[in-house]
C-alpha cells in the first residue's frame, strides 16, 4: 500500500470551439522544467478543487473562469510526488491570456500534437480529449443496412462521428458483411467504427475498437487485445471499478432516465449519476438513457464526457 502523503492538484483544459486545447510549459526550477502540461496547481488548505482552479488559471494565466465542469481525476506516483489531478474543462473565460511565470503556451490539437515532451501524468487525459461527447449507437434493427449505411456516410462526410455497431438481431456474417460495407464509406474527418457483441466476430473485422456489454466486462481478466479502443457499459460503481482495473478507455453508465428499452427497469437518475462519477475515475464516462443533443450539457455538468445515444441520432 502506497503510504505517500497524496498531493491534490487542479487542472484546467481550456477548449476553444474548434476544439484546441491549451497546454503550457513548466517553468524553469520545477520538477520536469520545460515539459508541457495543462495548466493549473494545488489545492490550498480548504479549497474547493474548483476553487483552486480558478485560483490558480488567474495567477498562472491571468483569467478569471466563468464557465468550467469536472471530468477525469488521474493519480500519478511521480518520483518527487503521488499527485491526484482533478480535470475541468474550461469552455469560458473573460481577460487577456499572458504568462506570469515565465512559461509557453501553445493551442494544441487531439491527435495531432506539436510540443514535447508531455507530463506523464497528461497521457491519458490526451487519448480522453480524441474521444467524442457524442457516441452514437446504431439502432439495433430499427433501420435497414441500406438507409443505415446512408447516415453513417451522411455523419462521416461532416465530422469524426464514433459509431457503435450494435445490431443483436444479426447472424454473424451478416453483421460481418455490414460491418465490412461500413469501413468501406470515405473519412475525410477522421471517425471511428465500434464493433459491438462477440469478441472473437470484432477480433476478425476491420473495426478500430471493442464495446463489450456489462456481462462481458465483468467475465474480462484483462484488457481485450488487438483493439485501438475498448469501451463497456456499466450500471454500477463495480462495474465502472472494473472498467479502471482493466485499463479501458470509456465507460458508458446508465441508463440515467426512462427509456422505452428498459421501461421495466428504474433509472439511475442524475444525482446518482454524478455520485458514481465523483468516485474519481481516470477514463471518460458517458451518460446513456434518455439521451440527446439536448442534455449533453446537463450530463457534462455532472462530469461526464458526453452522452451515448440511441435512437436519437437516427432518423427512423
Amino acid at each position: 500500500m502506497n503510504m505517500r502523503k497524496i498531493t491534490r492538484v487542479a487542472a484546467g483544459i481550456l477548449l476553444q470551439p474548434d476544439g484546441q486545447f491549451l497546454m503550457a510549459s513548466r517553468p524553469a526550477g520545477k520538477p520536469y522544467a520545460g515539459y508541457w502540461e495543462f495548466p493549473g496547481g494545488k489545492l490550498e488548505a480548504g479549497e474547493s478543487a474548483l476553487e483552486a482552479l480558478k485560483r490558480e488559471l488567474q495567477e498562472e494565466l491571468g483569467i478569471n473562469v466563468t464557465a468550467a465542469t469536472p471530468w477525469l481525476c488521474q493519480r500519478f506516483d511521480y518520483p518527487h510526488a503521488l499527485v491526484e489531478l482533478h480535470f475541468f474543462r474550461v469552455t469560458a473565460w473573460e481577460g487577456a491570456m499572458h504568462s506570469h511565470e515565465g512559461q509557453q503556451f501553445a493551442w494544441q490539437q487531439a491527435g495531432h500534437l506539436q510540443v514535447s515532451p508531455i507530463l506523464p501524468a497528461n497521457g491519458p487525459i490526451l487519448r480522453g480529449l480524441s474521444q467524442p461527447q457524442l457516441l452514437r449507437f446504431t439502432p439495433a434493427g430499427l433501420l435497414d443496412n441500406e438507409a443505415l449505411v446512408s447516415q453513417i456516410k451522411q455523419y462521416w462526410a461532416q465530422s469524426d462521428a464514433w459509431f457503435v455497431l450494435r445490431e443483436p438481431q444479426l447472424d454473424a456474417d451478416s453483421y460481418a458483411a455490414l460491418c465490412q460495407q461500413i469501413t468501406q464509406l470515405p473519412r475525410p474527418h477522421g471517425g471511428k467504427l465500434i464493433a459491438h457483441g462477440s469478441l472473437e466476430l470484432a477480433s476478425q473485422l476491420p473495426v478500430d475498437g471493442i464495446h463489450l456489454s456489462a456481462t462481458q466486462l465483468m467475465a474480462c481478466t484483462s484488457r481485450p487485445r488487438g483493439f485501438d479502443w475498448v469501451g463497456a457499459s456499466t450500471h454500477d460503481q463495480q462495474q465502472l471499478a472494473q472498467v479502471q482495473t482493466l485499463g479501458l478507455d470509456y465507460a458508458v453508465l446508465g441508463h440515467v432516465n426512462n427509456t422505452a428499452s428498459h421501461p421495466d427497469e428504474p433509472p439511475l437518475g442524475w444525482d446518482e449519476f454524478g455520485c458514481l462519477l465523483k468516485q474519481g475515475w481516470s477514463f471518460p464516462c458517458f451518460a446513456i438513457g434518455g439521451q440527446s443533443v439536448a442534455t449533453l450539457p446537463l450530463a457534462q455538468s455532472y462530469g461526464a464526457q458526453g452522452v451515448a445515444v440511441l435512437r436519437a441520432a437516427w432518423q427512423c
